[in-house]
């Protein structure tokens, strides 16, 4: 089995609760939607069809947030820029092939990956290319710009450090990918000038970003079972840094906070989770490979309380937005949960076709979009 089929099988079979074995589908369904007491309205600013979406493709494009504009890309090649404060298009292009990844932006570019892996940057005033180069493989974690450098990890599990003026590559370092692997790459982090990404094995790593050589290297989680299914242990929920503390999690493995200098584990806890991680000031937020949403000790890890109403939903990574956690679900609803107990206050229908990334939180505003392509701000207001 190839590692690009294999993954969409897996995310298939965890998202989808399909049965591997027959045709009999005895999983357990999603939760249904339960009345709940309304303390917070989720009231729009303004709302954009910005295209396809991820065009019913596993695949987490992301609105990304720089200044006052918002840049979105869909399954069918075009990126768009939009002002913040009204929704307004400034430009589009198309890129002419299938975006998997992004945008990411940074140094006055856009950039975006493909499956057919294809890395393209755009000058983010007009949207006209800049240049398009060639990766290793398939790309699925947003590109991250660093003072003239794009860093971009891929499928095959190479990361790649590139010139930004010209997509000419650096440096690339390379880790085994195991035979069966989630379908999703995390996003990799740059902090004081070192690179740190999650792989499918297990492990998170930071590279010099100047040169890609090796600074540390920590174990997240360790294979274990006899079947290759047993033993997926990827690291595919995004890692959060906050005050020197690396906090990440992996599927069958571990929830973890990293020393950021030298990659020590201060503290881990079992985990199952993939699909992202946010943190506040004394908490960690996590939405397990269930769709319970967790609520740790950002000092210990230990369970402060867990909300089980939208299990099974397939629940995108959680976002803190003043006093709440949001999170979407595969429906298309965008849940905002109680920071001090996990207690549902406020809920919105945003894309009848679902929500597979992480709301963007933008103080006491959040910037939602769905899969179909349905791009929507909201103002959070008490009731």
């Amino acid at each position: 089995m190839t590692r690009g089929f294999a993954g969409i099988v897996v995310s298939l079979a965890l998202l989808a609760g399909c049965s591997w074995f027959g045709d009999k589908d005895n999983t357990e369904p999603p939760a249904k939607l339960a009345e709940f007491s309304e303390q917070i309205k989720l009231k729009r600013v303004w709302s954009r069809d910005t295209g396809a979406g991820t065009d019913e493709q596993f695949v987490k494009l992301v609105p990304f947030v720089a200044g006052d504009r918002v840049f979105v890309a869909d399954r069918s090649g075009i990126v768009r820029a939009y002002t913040l404060e009204k929704g307004e298009q400034l430009w589009q292009s198309k890129t002419r092939v299938a975006i998997s990844a992004g945008p990411g932006v940074g140094d006055d570019l856009v950039v975006v990956g493909s499956s057919d892996a294809d890395l393209i940057a755009l000058d983010a005033e007009t949207g006209q290319q800049r240049w398009r180069t060639s990766v290793s493989s398939e790309v699925l974690s947003v590109p991250q710009i660093y003072r003239g450098i794009v860093v971009v990890q891929t499928v095959d599990g190479n990361l790649a450090g590139l010139d930004a003026a010209s997509g000419e590559r650096l440096w690339i370092q390379g880790r085994t990918v195991p035979v069966l692997t989630l379908r999703g790459t995390s996003t990799a982090l740059v902090e004081g000038g070192a690179v740190i990404a999650g792989f499918a094995n297990g492990k998170m790593t930071a590279l010099d970003i100047r040169s890609g050589a090796p600074v540390w290297e920590a174990v997240v989680a360790v294979p274990s079972g006899r079947s290759e299914l047993q033993r997926m242990v990827d690291v595919d929920a995004n890692p959060v840094v906050r005050d020197g503390v690396l906090y990440v999690a992996s599927f069958q493995g571990q929830m973890a906070a990293v020393g950021l200098q030298n990659g020590r584990v201060l503290w881990n806890r079992d985990m199952s989770a993939y699909a992202g991680i946010a943190v506040d000031s004394g908490q960690v937020y996590v939405s397990d490979e269930n769709s319970e949403v967790w609520a740790l000790d950002r000092d210990s890890g230990v369970s402060l309380w867990k909300q089980g109403a939208l299990r099974r939903r397939a629940l995108t990574g959680p976002t803190v937005a003043g006093g709440y956690v949001a999170v979407g679900d595969f429906e298309g609803y965008v849940h905002l949960l109680s920071r001090l107990d996990g207690s549902i206050a406020g809920r919105e229908k945003v894309d009848s076709k679902g929500i597979l990334a992480s709301p963007v939180a933008l103080g006491e505003r959040l910037l939602v979009l769905g899969a179909g392509g349905k791009l929507v701000l909201y103002r959070l207001e008490p009731i």
